[in-house]
């Protein structure tokens, strides 16, 4: 259903250490960097046919966060939440929300952590225990 998720940042190189050492918990490899036309630079981050993007504001303005918007990432076990989460903290992370782990959900169990990026941008590491 996605091409892909783009959320802006206000500093692009806090964000590319922030989201380098995050989601390389997740076996995701340094982003794709380039620079528009007008002069944006612009991070992409792909792994599994997925895409995730930062990027400086194409309209000169300063970037905000989307209220009620969040980002999930897929994780492969709690361990891994877990990892995402400590890491996210390290680079500048703020936790948010209830601490790392599990919650009961409409689908079934889930293992979530709940951070937000130096700039404000809300992200979730989920795993769903079989």
């Amino acid at each position: 259903m996605f091409s892909h998720v783009m959320v802006g940042s206000n500093d692009i190189e806090r964000s590319q250490r922030f989201y380098n050492a995050v989601l390389g918990q997740l076996g995701v490899p340094e982003p794709v960097r380039n620079q528009n036309a007008t002069g944006q630079t612009r991070l992409f981050y792909r792994h599994e046919g997925n895409t995730f993007c930062v990027s400086e504001p194409i309209d000169g303005a300063a970037a905000s966060h989307a209220n009620g918007g969040t980002v999930g990432f897929k994780c492969q076990s709690a361990e891994q939440v877990q990892a995402f989460h400590a890491t996210a903290l390290a680079h500048g992370g703020t936790s948010i929300e209830q601490p790392p782990g599990l919650r009961e959900g409409a689908g079934g169990a889930l293992y979530l952590a709940y951070v937000r990026d130096p700039d404000g941008n809300k992200l979730c590491a989920l795993f769903r225990p079989k």
